[in-house]
């Protein structure tokens, strides 16, 4: 009996540590916030648009949360209708298990070549490496997904893959990978250049894998979303579609699709819809149709009282373009597949440990929440994330003893007025250096406000005796 190979435990993954890194140059910073920050603006300015925007909010708010407490039921009835339509729907607990089932459909087809449209499942199960380790070559078809592909990376954004890479950076890799013009940097001709270069890979393709935005529980069909066409010619040229899909993009019925695709786009990029919205109910003749349906840990999540509402989540990123912190951060320094805010209170679920430091990547400013079209209480969960870190002893030892620290001051009224006062006192006394020292690692790049000379309690008593005795002087 052969001896089991033990654990290797997962590094912890440190989004301050990678994001001083990102942080470290300052131009790039400051490009990537701003642009983040222009798609912000156009998502607002299509919401207000909309003069039934809240509405529509509200109302794929409570269809969500109908869904995900009936998810069974939903699931069950796609698979039966989907099945009777003629697609072949398959199960996949998790990760290695969907990596197997869809090389196994690979395989009985003798299928070398995948084209690929965007999947943040597949790259969640790592698929692309997987099959790659089979001998199958995988192209990634949409664009953002290209680009980060051909550089050996994974994508920063959930829709904009490839949004931390500069155009003249782009140019420099299509030109050692694709053979462009050195210092090539026009948005338009680097596009038909990597037009020009998918195409062969879509005509030699075996099989396509797209993946999936809404399935509806009535129809047994499924929709997919893209800007690119790409979903669409690689299906359409191929004799086998797979379809990865996490089980909670379920819907119900295609009422409730209007009012998804009505949010999704203008949360997304601020469009009033996507370019492609591809609905699939049967193969065409000829060729075979797939649904791999993957829980990996949606169950799991489901069952979380406190957390089971992100499990609404549409993926349109508007959590992620309105974060200061990720904006001013980077995807990658999240270690995660979904980064910003939805991802760091998704991310957690997976691995505590590894993932403690994600609830923190956040100033709690709420705007993730306002924009978010399903109304996750995305501040609320990171809050809640927080708590749990601590009480499962994640949280750093020096952490935890100024946080012991400061709950005994602040659950003791006197202790709290006293230890105000002297904070006070010394902010206004200490020497500059004695307050901004190496340790102080907020203070590296803020200044604290000039601390006044009285708490607001001592101001509101002071007033209140003044006012007391000015109404008695009048009387």
């Amino acid at each position: 009996m052969s001896t089991p190979l033990p654990e290797i435990p997962l590094p912890v993954i440190d989004h301050a540590a990678a994001a001083a890194r990102f942080v470290a140059d300052e131009a790039r910073t400051n490009w990537h916030d701003a642009s983040l920050w222009q798609v912000r603006q156009k998502r607002d300015r299509a919401a207000q648009a909309v003069p039934e925007w809240e509405a529509l909010r509200d109302l794929a708010s409570k269809i969500k949360a109908h869904t995900l407490s009936r998810l069974d039921e939903y699931l069950a009835q796609f698979e039966e209708q989907a099945t009777a339509n003629g697609i072949q729907v398959h199960w996949a607990k998790d990760a290695a298990e969907h990596n197997q089932i869809v090389h196994a459909i690979l395989a009985r087809h003798g299928v070398q070549r995948l084209v690929k449209s965007k999947s943040m499942l597949t790259e969640e199960c790592g698929l692309n490496p997987y099959l790659e380790a089979q001998g199958i070559e995988v192209v990634d078809t949409d664009l953002g997904e290209r680009i980060v592909q051909l550089a050996g990376e994974g994508p920063s954004h959930i829709v904009m893959p490839a949004i931390h890479v500069k155009k003249e950076e782009i140019g420099a890799l299509f030109h050692e990978k694709i053979g462009t013009p050195a210092g090539e940097a026009d948005p338009g001709r680097l596009t038909e250049a990597a037009r020009q270069h998918l195409r062969a890979h879509f005509l030699s393709a075996d099989a396509a894998l797209t993946g999936v935005n809404f399935a509806i529980a009535e129809t047994g069909g499924f929709v997919v979303c893209t800007n690119e066409g790409n979903a669409d010619l690689g299906v359409h040229l191929t004799p086998v579609h797979i379809a990865s899909m996490g089980i909670e993009k379920i819907i119900p019925a295609a009422e409730h699709l209007g009012v998804f695709l009505r949010l999704l786009a203008r949360s997304a990029t601020g469009q009033d819809l996507t370019v492609y919205t591809s609905h699939f109910h049967r193969p065409r003749q000829g060729q075979e149709l797939h649904v791999v349906l993957v829980d990996n840990g949606r169950s799991a999540h489901l069952g979380r009282a406190d957390f089971r509402d992100a499990l609404k989540c549409i993926r349109c990123g508007a959590c992620i373009n309105t974060c200061p912190i990720y904006r001013r951060s980077g995807g990658h320094s999240y270690g995660s597949t979904v980064p910003g805010p939805i991802g760091s209170i998704l991310t957690p679920g997976i691995d505590l440990k590894k993932y403690q430091h994600l609830p923190f990547a956040s100033t709690l400013c709420g705007s993730c929440g306002d924009v978010c079209p399903v109304k996750i209480d995305i501040p609320g969960q990171l809050y809640r994330w927080r708590q749990l870190v601590t009480e499962e002893g994640h949280a750093g030892r020096s952490k935890r003893r100024v946080m012991a620290v400061a709950g005994q001051i602040f659950r003791n009224p006197r202790l709290f007025r006293w230890a105000g006062k002297l904070g006070r006192r010394l902010l206004r006394w200490l020497p500059q250096r004695a307050v901004y020292h190496q340790r102080n690692v907020w203070g590296r790049a803020r200044d604290l406000p000039e601390p006044p000379r009285q708490s607001f309690l001592e101001w509101y008593a002071a007033h209140r005796s003044d006012n007391a005795n000015k109404k008695g002087h009048d009387q």
